[in-house]
């Protein structure tokens, strides 16, 4: 491992990307993957439809319908309790799998078990969702088909030769594809799957990704239609510049408004963990709630999408507004507590809606809807943490890019708020609740950012190769009358070395010591050691060397320049320093140039050029690592 042309090999190994040609076969299923997502969401939004339109108009037809509109009166109370007791009866003998809006369990998967979903979980997820929007629930419907998409994507990554990484990449690529066919929205999807989900950004997971979700926009166009899921006029012409400013107020609002929303939610799940009675009955008990929602003001009952499309038409009367903001609030966070299948971006979207239409009536006009539509974005921003996912669903969504500042300004700062006042969003507060922890901020390691030759010894004590035994017993009688001191000394390798620097053996401290205390001390000592150690190079990685060490179970590697000398010696004591670096870099402050007013002779009279020197002399005292 020691030769030249390993070395070599290593160096033309570094590079900026580390993806290979498994990344090719990976962006081919992802693309079958895709596929099979168009062909789910069609599914799932034709069977919500049927369960519609049984449920609510007692006839069979695929065709969409709003359960708002049903004629049942009062009988319409009772429509989600059914729908409830028959997802908790799925939940309970079929997979407890099925419970909440889906993303928080693909993350699970993919943090827990390898990105393994069970293959029933593809068929009891969407029929429960079916079930539970179709009866009035007011949830969204891409929250189920994230999740179908995903578990296809991890049963093809199961059924093949594939590492946890690679079905991960799968699992999120069924997961955008669903997205992405729900919505016509492969960009955003894309963002999601980034934000969300793969917890990297890296090409071997970006570009199957991004294969699946492209493809299953593609064919959503051709099962459903390539019209946007919303219409509304497109903006254009400029932006007013008192628009901005308007739009970092309504984010601050509408980060609040994410907290509320989060904290009702499990607020009520809290709630329903002290009832005396086994979860299965839970969906029932919230759909009692939902039916007196829907008899109080039946558009909150499904998913809404006709109510978003009037919000963002600026079609809306201060009713709906009301009815969004304080029915549908009620009884999307109640039922959604109490661990029922269903999304949560459709909900959110209309809520954000009701409270940009409020605010419209004070901030500067833009256009009908504008407002509403700016609202959606920043609402889902602060509530799941993705701001460029949120302004760019408001985009695809009514393919209206004229806001796209105001989107995204309001998106960010309500991404800023919740991040700086809560610990945890809609979807990993449950996983935290599970013992899980998440961190959702994305860097470069940084044992990938320092190499080998920036943090080995180099001042290491080294024996030639003809060295016998009996300088190991001097070594250790030395180390004896030294004291305690010497034996906390870093090095636990000993190299033997040839005149031309060259490593011929290694000994650890217990071999020098076992060597030490031989009889016959005459012997050679390289025959005691490793002949053929492992051995790493000055231009690797820290990050490769962790990576060698975990896998070895070795805790030190003698270095090797291109040409097999021995150089140094690296230690996993030593990885730590890159790690050292980076904490001083995010927390050491200091002050690199220093404002000098034009007063003085002695000012007056220094040059531009002396000037520069002394910058430069300033930024070369700074304390270095």
């Amino acid at each position: 491992m020691g030769t030249t042309s390993h070395k070599r090999e290593v160096q033309e190994e570094l590079g900026d990307y580390s993806a290979d040609s498994r990344m090719l076969l990976l962006a081919g299923l992802a693309a079958v993957v895709g596929a099979a997502g168009a062909g789910f969401a069609w599914a799932l939004l034709k069977l919500i439809f049927i369960v519609t339109n049984l449920f609510y108009f007692h006839r069979f037809a695929a065709n969409f319908v709003d359960p708002g509109t049903n004629t049942l009166g009062w009988k319409a109370v009772f429509v989600p309790v059914v729908g409830g007791l028959i997802v908790g009866g799925i939940a309970r003998f079929g997979s407890a799998k099925i419970r909440g809006h889906g993303m928080p369990e693909a993350i699970e998967a993919i943090l827990t078990s390898g990105a393994k979903v069970a293959p029933r979980l593809t068929i009891l997820k969407p029929v429960a969702s079916a079930i539970a929007i179709g009866s009035g629930g007011p949830f969204g419907a891409e929250g189920p088909i994230i999740v179908t998409g995903g578990a296809a994507g991890s049963l093809l990554g199961q059924l093949l030769h594939m590492s946890d990484a690679e079905r991960t990449v799968l699992l999120v690529s069924g997961a955008a594809a669903g997205m992405s066919a729900t919505f016509i929205a492969p960009l955003s999807a894309i963002l999601l799957a980034v934000e969300l989900l793969l917890f990297e950004w890296r090409p071997r997971s970006l570009i199957p990704v991004a294969v699946a979700s492209v493809t299953a926009a593609s064919l959503r166009r051709l099962l459903l239609g390539s019209t946007p899921i919303f219409t509304m006029p497109l903006t254009t012409g400029s932006i007013r510049e008192v628009v901005i400013p308007s739009a970092l107020l309504l984010g601050l609002i509408a980060g609040v408004l994410a907290l509320v929303l989060s904290k009702s939610i499990y607020f009520f799940e809290d709630l329903f963990e002290k009832l005396p009675i086994h979860w299965a009955w839970w969906p029932a008990i919230s759909g009692v709630v939902i039916g007196l929602g829907g008899l109080v003001y039946p558009p909150v009952l499904g998913v809404g999408y006709t109510v978003i499309q009037r919000l963002i038409s600026g079609e809306f009367t201060w009713q709906l507004i009301l009815g969004v903001l304080i029915v549908k609030t009620l009884i999307w966070s109640f039922s959604l507590g109490s661990g029922t299948s269903g999304g949560i971006l459709a909900p959110l979207i209309m809520i954000g809606g009701g409270m940009g239409a409020v605010l419209g009536h004070v901030l500067p006009a833009i256009a009908p809807g504008a407002w509403p539509l700016i609202g959606m974005a920043a609402v889902l921003a602060g509530a799941i943490g993705a701001p460029l996912t949120a302004a760019m669903m408001a985009v695809e969504l009514t393919r209206n890019s004229g806001l796209i500042l105001p989107l995204l300004m309001a998106s960010v700062m309500s991404y800023a708020v919740t991040v700086l006042l809560q610990k945890r969003s809609i979807l990993t507060e449950r996983l935290s609740r599970r013992g899980l922890h998440l961190s959702r901020e994305y860097g470069v390691d940084p044992l990938e950012q320092m190499l080998v030759s920036q943090a080995m010894h180099t001042s290491v004590f080294a024996l030639p190769e003809n060295a016998t035994r009996r300088a190991a017993a001097d070594w250790f009688k030395r180390m004896g009358e030294r004291g305690p001191e010497a034996w906390s000394h870093w090095q636990r390798l000993f190299p033997l070395l040839d005149a031309d620097g060259r490593l011929v053996s290694i000994l650890t401290r217990s071999e020098m010591m076992v060597a030490a205390k031989q009889a016959d001390l005459s012997q050679p000592l390289a025959k005691d050691g490793n002949l053929s150690p492992k051995t790493v190079a000055p231009t690797d990685t820290l990050r490769q060397v962790a990576g060698a060490m975990a896998e070895s179970h070795l805790t030190r590697y003698p270095v090797l320049d291109e040409s097999g000398k021995f150089v140094g010696i690296i230690a996993i004591d030593d990885l730590l320093l890159a790690r050292s670096k980076e904490k001083q870099r995010e927390s050491h402050r200091t002050r690199v140039l220093r404002l000098r007013w034009p007063f003085g002779r002695d000012n007056e009279s220094k040059s531009t050029v002396e000037a520069v020197e002394a910058l430069d002399s300033e930024v070369e005292d700074l304390p270095h690592a």
